[in-house]
């Protein structure tokens, strides 16, 4: 590692010397240099080109200049341009989130329809491809609000487009990047691009090499450092045969490999009466009771090819897109470090999915005053994951008290979801009057089949059908001031929440895994404005979202339950059933309101010095759902549970049943309600055609609360510093730069869980030995649990200073 940044360094030095003569003989961007000098972001939120400040919604965008400026890699980062979004990936690898505007999203819970979707080169495709490290970017919008009925499958928050670069047809050119930091990363990634035969075909080839510690959190064992390595390419083509015909192809393949640990801290940490930890661990230690890393492997293979076809002021559109995602990875099940050595649950999923859309809309507009877009969406998912799920049988303490046995329970999860769907939107313009309004029918069919012990526990069919819509209302009192308002509808199916491998699930137990299909409706209030000769911008809206069915997955360690679990002997065979307590995070639908406020603001104060400002305020909360919790007491009201409850004290508590369940109205996001980012540049001459610059990034966060039954887990308010200075070529062909992200190594505690325990059976034993074989013979086994001294906690990103290095010729 230390040779690499070696020669990263001397690559700076060297291309600090040559750049500027180099750059001299390249070639200016092309058109997009219009658009940046009148201070124009074009977007296509609405399924053709327009002004960002002619839409009638809020969208933030995000170009590749951007991510260059912000020395961004992994794609987690956006959120720090994006005001109340929230990306994360599952610790266990298996897919990630994006929430926004008052909701959570769990993959894990939550089956495929997420509240906010992802696409990429306008096909739909899922969050754990895209939440990887960025390369070749062309451009990023996040659109908020209800979606569907212009794009892909319905979503109630929102949805995030990734465009990627595409070729260029006159023009060769590349890029390469290189960055290294202090804290063990190193990332190439670079491109290049060939015109096959000029103004008619064209190929370009991009990929990404990086290796970092991942969030750092190290094991309190000898253990290996954490480790990330992401390996990624990139094979795009156009072709042009004529004017009117065009097609594009995309083949993109990614390969992770992950090494890491589940970070903890003491309880007494927040709560100073708890007993105290053998080891004492803060959150700023970043370490782990693991005794081993968590294993995790990736690969996802992508393929998108679209067609066009435009004619008589027409264009025809197909897009279609399959991609497949094989995932391994394991997940101790010994959270408490109870016994010596750890216990895995090893998952492997391997997901397919497959759409086509085709779709008609005008290049001009008829008779001058509308536009439109019709079309069909088919889409096809085919989720499988096998795992072991294991049970600890504990000796007695008289003998030992370690490990006897661990049962493995073979787990499948099948699932076959097929969505069909038509839709039109049309747009009027009468003066300064805009009125636009759509529609989209739904046809959904799935199929999820839950295997235990080679036996189907459940095998659900769902077949429904369903109406969404969408409109706006704009005037524009100026070409500089626009005011809108919006509706719109959404429609996610029911969820089968896969987790709960209970051989005796109660009927209570089953409404909160299988849950009906939620709907919502949006209503949103705006205005945009542009002024000084678009040296200023101001937008601002405000929503109201009502939910029915809303899926809340319970939070932290989840909710305690009794688990009927099989008992075998040596030898594999089923001799009879145990119950003990478990946990996991069941899901309970619930109605939901939402109210929000968001708003930007970006000014030109002087030439080269440019500042911007961005807010979001979204407050969910939950109006008497009914929710799983843990109510040991039966008084309706969920408990504040800090050590895992007996069998005994569960049976009491929930009789047959098995869970609890409480009317609540709490909040429905664990997001900071208020969130804001300030950004912020100046830039100067000091060579002929360079420029000098400095930047700054500060992203903040306000107070939070996650677990309404968890005291410990509540967030200060806390801001994140990012600074950056360099060296930039006029033209962008070359840039040194030097960063500090999260200058003043701000510590906080993100989340917090309860205390992590252990659950086991227990063999009871009289004292009485075989006395054929001389072994001990024990007189069953009962559920028991063991509650650790530490919490699970995730935590900001740590201090990072680095050296980016860009080079570009031609066509970037």
């Amino acid at each position: 590692m230390r040779v690499y940044k070696q020669l990263l360094l001397a690559s700076a030095g060297l291309l600090g010397i040559s750049s500027p003569a180099l750059a001299q003989e390249q070639q200016q961007p092309e058109a997009t240099n219009a658009n940046e000098a009148a201070n124009v972001i074009i977007v296509s939120a609405r399924r053709r080109d327009e002004d960002v400040q002619d839409v009638p919604a809020v969208i933030d965008t995000v170009t590749s200049e951007d991510l260059s400026k912000l020395s961004m890699r992994d794609f987690k980062e956006v959120q720090t341009l994006a005001p109340g979004l929230e990306l994360t990936t599952n610790a266990n690898g298996i897919g990630g989130n994006a929430k926004m505007r008052g909701v959570n999203f769990d993959v894990n819970a939550s089956g495929n329809n997420p509240t906010v979707e992802f696409y990429m080169n306008d096909a739909p495709t899922t969050a754990g491809l895209v939440l990887q490290q960025m390369y070749d970017i062309g451009q990023i919008e996040v659109l908020r609000g209800p979606q569907g009925t212009l794009r892909g499958r319905a979503s109630p928050s929102g949805s995030i487009t990734i465009t990627t670069k595409k070729p260029d047809l006159y023009s060769y050119g590349g890029v390469m990047d290189m960055t290294a930091n202090d804290i063990g990363t190193i990332n190439f990634k670079g491109a290049v691009n060939i015109p096959v035969v000029e103004g008619i075909a064209a190929i370009r080839a991009a990929g990404v090499w990086d290796e970092n510690e991942g969030d750092r959190v190290r094991s309190i064992y000898a253990n290996p450092d954490p480790f990330w390595r992401t390996k990624s390419g990139r094979l795009s083509a156009l072709v042009t045969p004529t004017d009117w015909l065009r097609f594009e192809g995309m083949y993109q393949r990614t390969d992770v490999q992950g090494r890491t640990y589940d970070q903890v801290a003491s309880f007494t940490e927040a709560n100073p009466n708890a007993t105290p930890s053998p080891v004492v661990i803060s959150t700023k230690d970043r370490l782990s009771i693991q005794e081993d890393p968590r294993v995790i492997r990736q690969f996802f293979d992508l393929y998108n090819w679209r067609a066009e076809a435009s004619q008589w002021g027409q264009r025809l559109i197909y897009q279609g897109q399959h991609y497949t995602q094989k995932i391994h990875s394991t997940d101790n099940v010994d959270d408490g470090n109870f016994f010596a050595g750890d216990v895995n649950q090893v998952t492997d999923t391997y997901s397919t999915s497959t759409s086509h859309e085709i779709r008609l809309q005008n290049d001009e507009r008829l008779f001058d005053m509308f536009d439109y877009v019709v079309g069909f969406f088919d889409n096809r998912n085919h989720p499988d994951t096998t795992l072991n799920s294991p049970t600890i049988v504990r000796l007695p303490t008289a003998l030992g008290g370690g490990i006897a046995q661990v049962v493995q329970t073979p787990v499948e999860s099948e699932g076959k979801s097929h969505e069909q769907s038509f839709f039109g939107n049309l747009t009027g313009h009468f003066g300064g009057f805009e009125i636009a309004g759509g529609v989209r029918h739904i046809d959904y069919k799935n199929r999820s089949i839950l295997t235990v012990n080679s036996t189907a526990l459940t095998d659900r069919t769902q077949h429904e059908k369903a109406w969404i819509y969408s409109g706006s209302l704009k005037y524009n009192f100026s070409r500089d001031l626009m005011v809108y308002a919006s509706t719109g509808s959404s429609w996610r199916p029911g969820i089968d929440v896969t987790g709960d491998f209970n051989i005796a699930p109660s009927a209570l137990e089953n409404s909160f895994l299988h849950l009906p299909a939620e709907t919502s409706k949006s209503y949103e209030i705006g205005l945009k404005s542009t002024m000084l000769d678009g040296q200023l911008r101001f937008n601002l809206t405000g929503y109201h979202q009502k939910f029915k069915n809303y899926p809340y997955r319970a939070p932290g360690n989840g909710v305690f339950y009794i688990n009927t679990v099989a008992v075998r002997d040596a030898a594999g065979n089923v001799t009879g059933t145990a119950q003990q307590v478990s946990n996991f995070n069941f899901v309970g639908a619930v109605p939901v309101e939402v109210n929000g406020v968001e708003g930007d603001v970006s000014y030109t104060i002087l030439q080269g010095w440019d500042l911007s400002a961005q807010a979001s305020y979204s407050m969910g909360k939950i109006k008497n759902g009914t929710v799983p919790c843990n109510d040991l007491n039966g008084d309706g009201v969920p408990d504040a549970v800090t050590s895992t409850p007996t069998l005994a004290q569960m049976q009491g508590a929930v009789g047959t049943d098995n869970i609890s369940a409480c009317q609540v109205n709490q909040r429905s996001g664990f997001m900071a309600p208020f969130s804001a980012t300030v950004q912020s540049e100046y830039s100067f001459p000091v060579l002929t055609g360079a420029n000098a610059y400095v930047r700054g990034l500060l992203t903040y966060y306000g107070k939070s609360k996650g677990d309404p039954t968890n005291a410990y887990d509540d967030v200060p308010d806390y801001a994140l510093v990012n600074l950056f200075a360099g060296l930039r070529a006029d033209d962008g062909a070359w840039e040194i730069g030097f960063y500090a992200k999260n200058v003043f190594n701000t510590t906080e505690t993100l989340t917090r869980t309860t205390p992590l325990y252990t659950g086991y059976q227990q063999l009871a034993w009289a004292g009485q030995f075989n006395p054929s074989t001389g072994r001990p013979v024990f007189t069953g086994s009962s559920g028991a649990t063991y509650t650790s001294t530490y919490t699970g906690v995730t935590t900001t990103i740590p201090r990072e200073f680095g050296i980016n290095v860009r080079y570009a010729f031609g066509s970037r």
